[in-house]
């Protein structure tokens, strides 16, 4: 998913934000070959359009350090939009954190499935605990298998993760991050539609 700010060039190459040069090269060149227009089969021009001009920003270290410093910001305010959130009545402060977690390593699996990594600083700055206090909940939510450490040193949600968020409703609000094929994104039957875009996040104590 693009963010709201700029375009996602990582997102358009396919590539982590921690690919060397050579990789960025080795993966252009693939996708150049499937999506030229000139291709019969998978050619599309408005794709290949796309990952050119991600390539030559990526592809210069100049350029692809001042999109990095902005595509970072990018990335903490949208996690910090994803953790607006309010404690349920009753819920303990341990259960109010490691919610909090769950929903922003959610966002940010949904944002990016394949490459999902938020460090521990960035959820310092984002959530306002200090990381001695999110040491113990991030160890506690990866003991029970519901987050795991990337190769990059940051945390992502599992699968198993996933569907605690999804069975106790974690992530709530008008606006759900999910597909427009509800059904499609295991949308329970019965509720509206989701929408692809979050403005709110809630966290609510497990019942």
């Amino acid at each position: 998913m693009k963010t709201n700010l700029f375009n996602d060039y990582y997102e358009d190459l396919q590539v982590s934000p921690n690919a060397d040069l050579e990789t960025v090269e080795r993966i252009y060149r693939l996708l150049a070959k499937r999506y030229h227009p000139d291709n019969p089969v998978s050619g599309d021009s408005e794709k290949f359009d796309a990952i050119t001009v991600a390539f030559r920003t990526i592809s210069n270290p100049e350029k692809r350090a001042a999109y990095d410093a902005g595509y970072e910001q990018a990335k903490v305010q949208r996690l910090k939009a994803a953790a607006a959130t309010s404690a349920g009545n009753g819920s303990s402060e341990d259960n109010h954190i490691r919610n909090t977690v769950l929903s922003v390593l959610y966002i940010d699996r949904r944002n990016n499935p394949s490459g999902s990594s938020v460090g521990l600083w960035q959820m310092e700055k984002l959530l306002g605990w200090p990381e001695k206090t999110l040491d113990f909940h991030m160890w506690y939510l990866k003991e029970k298998g519901w987050i795991e450490r990337t190769d990059s040193g940051g945390y992502a949600i599992t699968v198993s993760g996933i569907d605690i968020v999804e069975e106790n409703d974690l992530v709530v609000g008008e606006d759900r991050l999910l597909t427009e094929k509800g059904s499609e994104a295991g949308q329970t039957p019965g509720k509206p539609q989701a929408k692809t875009d979050l403005r709110v996040i809630k966290i609510r104590s497990q019942s």
